[in-house]
């Protein structure tokens, strides 16, 4: 494998973990499999504030269907 990637890898890895301390202080719960994600997709073009709006609106939806599971469970 050429240095430059292992260069780039190195780079890539030192960023998310970076990033990963960063969510971590602001206790968002992105692990960092998942940061890596989200990283990857505003890299490639996604609006970073719609991409949150949307991990925002699927955590309520998982909250929401919990709950009724847990409501369902208990009956």
């Amino acid at each position: 494998m050429p240095v430059a990637d292992d260069d780039k890898r190195k780079a890539a890895r030192e960023t998310i973990d970076i990033l990963h301390e960063i969510s971590t202080l602001l206790n968002t719960n992105l692990d960092r499999h998942t940061l890596s994600y989200c990283v990857s997709l505003i890299e490639n073009g996604v609006n970073p504030e719609a991409l949150a709006n949307v991990i925002t609106d699927l955590r309520a939806q998982n909250e929401r269907f919990e709950a009724e599971q847990a409501k369902a469970a208990a009956q």
